[in-house]
């Protein structure tokens, strides 16, 4: 991690190149989804026991299984996970998006039906660790929308099983179509189906290069939410900050994955040197600690402005997908900011608050994408259908220019369509 200073225009980035994977990445993506679509189950066990090591007969959980997952978490696991889900769960039901009618005078009626999809796969990450909040960030969006069907694929041990916390959070949801299978062949039979397990409309979660690969390849097919890159985290800061604290929120992102991005941006030169050397204290005594300096070390960056201004001007080029603004009163500044996946407000607001309970969604825009794309939210499970009923007058009075819209852009048939029916009102 380096401390650059800036001043007017200077380029800035995440500093990662996020490309669509290797040619061989996504050859073996291409080959595993057909041989999916060719062999079904077959082909995901195969791909199980090549990829994860796990022999797996019934890919399917069973009520034994959930049973047992409850049997091996603690309680407080469990009171932790249900006070999450009735956060995430208040805050996703602010979203949710209903049908809509108006009528004009001359007796139109136009609206727009909102309709909730049939049914929806969520991709877990799995093997040796465990995301029960991922369950709960694309389950209950999904829930609130009010799909019928959800099915959660994730990647089994080599014992064959799912992590307890993942079982218990999917079964405090209500998801009982569970499957044990990850990887680009989880994603080919949620998109394509096998034998046992029906095509979802549209998947959503995380997972590793194989995953978003897949992703991207049955994209079309289905629906999916994103294609996401490593996590990232950008801390918008002047002198009333403190530097442990933010070096401590830089590290929560920098353990997550080598490639990582945690960037301090500050109008502060004491500032940032205090946090480049809490940050390397810091890392030696993290568990995780071999991941997180190489995060730093590559993907790691310290900006320094001459202004609060330019500061946020950086914030805005960036488009991270967390952004902590940690100032004097953050809430004059976060009105400022147009590109952020997920802004959190104040020294008590660290990132990890927006992980896991406060409610808002955890799956966020990437690598900038932030420009043009919001978090995972209710509307991603709802789609729309506009509504038009004309009435008689007001056919009359426009079947003309309409007519002559249809021969402008040399299409004769619509334009008889319209056409037709005044003939017969005749």
């Amino acid at each position: 991690m380096k401390i650059k200073s800036i001043s007017g225009n200077t380029p800035v980035s995440l500093k990662r190149t996020i490309d669509a994977g290797t040619e061989e990445q996504r050859k073996a993506v291409r080959g595993i989804i057909e041989e999916v679509k060719k062999n079904g189950n077959s082909a995901v066990s195969s791909f199980t026991r090549q990829f994860d090591g796990a022999h797996v007969a019934d890919f399917r959980v069973s009520e034994e299984e959930i049973k047992e997952a409850y049997s091996t978490l603690k309680e407080r696991d469990l009171e932790i996970i249900r006070a999450a889900i009735f956060n995430i769960k208040e805050y996703h039901e602010r979203q949710l998006a209903t049908s809509w009618f108006y009528h004009r005078k001359d007796g139109t009626m136009l609206g727009q039906k909102i309709t909730p999809l049939d049914s929806a796969g969520v991709y877990v990450p799995g093997g040796t660790a465990a995301y029960p909040s991922s369950v709960l960030m694309n389950v209950i969006p999904a829930l609130v929308a009010g799909v019928d069907r959800i099915v959660l694929a994730s990647p089994p041990g080599k014992d064959g099983k799912l992590s307890a916390g993942v079982l218990a959070a999917a079964a405090e949801l209500g998801v009982t179509e569970i499957y044990k299978m990850g990887g680009a062949q989880a994603i080919a039979a949620l998109a394509y189906g096998t034998e046992t397990i029906s095509p979802v409309d549209k998947i959503t979660g995380p997972g590793n290069i194989y995953v978003a690969l897949a992703k991207r390849e049955v994209f079309g097919q289905v629906d999916i939410d994103m294609i996401a890159g490593p996590s990232e985290i950008a801390i918008l800061a002047d002198s009333t900050a403190n530097p442990r604290e933010i070096a401590a929120d830089l590290l929560s992102q920098a353990e997550h994955d080598a490639m990582a991005s945690s960037i301090l941006v500050t109008d502060s030169k004491p500032l940032a040197e205090s946090v480049l050397k809490e940050v390397y204290e810091q890392l030696e005594h993290l568990p995780r600690k071999e991941i997180a300096r190489q995060s730093i070390d590559n993907y790691g960056l310290i900006y320094v402005t001459e202004t609060i201004n330019e500061a946020v001007s950086v914030i805005n080029e960036l488009a991270p997908e967390h952004l902590e603004i940690l100032t004097a009163q953050p809430d004059a500044l976060f009105g400022q900011i147009k590109h952020a996946g997920a802004i959190f407000l104040g020294r008590y607001s660290s990132e990890p608050v927006g992980d896991y309970f406060a409610g808002p969604n955890h799956v966020l825009p990437t690598n900038g994408t932030a420009k043009f794309s919001s978090p995972l939210n209710v509307t991603d499970f709802q789609k729309r259908s506009s509504i038009i009923s004309y009435s008689r007058e007001a056919f009359r009075a426009n079947a003309e220019n309409i007519a002559a819209f249809a021969r402008l852009e040399g299409l004769e048939a619509h334009a008889r369509a319209i056409e037709s029916r005044n003939r017969e009102e005749d």
